[in-house]
Parts: C-alpha cells; sequence; structure tokens
C-alpha cells in the first residue's frame, strides 16, 4: 500500500491547535478525507478522521450526543447512561472513522502527512497560492479528468464554459473571408 496523494488545507487564524485538515489517497483509488494536523508540546501529529458519540433517547429515540442533559428533539432530561465501556473511559466523546491498525502504517502515515504540511505551509508563503484540497476527485483517480473534444457531455468542472470543439489546425492562420 502506497501514499499516492496528500493534500492539504491550511487554517489561518485557527484560535485552537487545529493547523490544518487533510486528505490522503491510498494507490490512486482510495481516499481517506478529513484527517486534522493538530499542533503538539513536540510538533505537529495528525489525528485520524472521527465522530461525536451519540445515544438515542428513551422518549423519542433521536440521537443525542453523549454527555446530553436533554434530549435535541423532545426536550426530555436524559439520565446517564453509563456501559461499561464509557466506565473504562468516561471522557471518550469521539469515535475514529478510519484509523491504522499497527504503528507502521501510522508512522507512514504521520511521516507523509508531515511532509506535505510542511511544503504546504512553503507553497502558502507564494503569492498566487490556492489550496488542492477543495478540487473534486475524479472518479478514476485522484485528479479531476481533462476535458474530451469527442465527449457530447463536458466534465463538470466545464459545465458552465463552452466545450472545446475540434479544430482543423492545418488552416491555422489563414482567412478565407
Amino acid at each position: 500500500m502506497e501514499i499516492t496523494e496528500v493534500r492539504i488545507k491550511l487554517m489561518e487564524d485557527s484560535e485552537d491547535r487545529l493547523r490544518a485538515f487533510c486528505s490522503i489517497t491510498f494507490d490512486n483509488c482510495f481516499v481517506v478525507r478529513d484527517l486534522k494536523i493538530i499542533e503538539g508540546t513536540s510538533g505537529p501529529f495528525v489525528a485520524m478522521p472521527s465522530r461525536k458519540l451519540t445515544f438515542r433517547c428513551p422518549r423519542c429515540g433521536s440521537k443525542n450526543h453523549v454527555r446530553s442533559n436533554f434530549c435535541n428533539q423532545c426536550g426530555a432530561k436524559l439520565r446517564p447512561q453509563r456501559s461499561t465501556a464509557e466506565d473504562e473511559s468516561p471522557n471518550k466523546l469521539y469515535a475514529d472513522v478510519a484509523h491504522p491498525i499497527n504503528q507502521a502504517c501510522r508512522d507512514m502515515i504521520q511521516q507523509r502527512v508531515i511532509e506535505e504540511y510542511e511544503a504546504e505551509l512553503e507553497r502558502a508563503k507564494q503569492p498566487g497560492y490556492v489550496s488542492r484540497y477543495d478540487d473534486a476527485y475524479g472518479d478514476g483517480g485522484s485528479e479531476m479528468p481533462s476535458p474530451s473534444v469527442s465527449s457530447p457531455i463536458p466534465p463538470p468542472h466545464l459545465k458552465n464554459n463552452k466545450m472545446r470543439q475540434p479544430t482543423d489546425t492545418s488552416n491555422e492562420g489563414s482567412s478565407d473571408t
């Protein structure tokens, strides 16, 4: 397995330790989005994408965050519902959506993302810098497909523009009129 692309979105003027978001592509075919680059005590580190843990209201069944005191839907008072797993880690509010299962994989991701983050910081100093993070991922890979001259339907990034039509380059520069 190889990390074939890393895209970084720098967080300017962030009030907390969050420095950037990042997406990584494995083997040009699998993307993991919303990794976070956080400033730690010994430098930046990578946090895996996560979601806030929830549980259902016993009265109406709607989802609420683990530490909610009242239901967001019906307003009912929520009793602390502690399971044995929660008792072992009472401060756990988030669960990883995707994560490496061994240290070697974690180290590979960490090293590559931090290298790319530092390169992105340098690129951000250049005039006209634009982050690639928000660029759409194509269906066949990480880059947008190039416009096809013979395709009747323009690719999504050209829908508002006129399609390029094939031109006869043999008469270029001459005029018949």
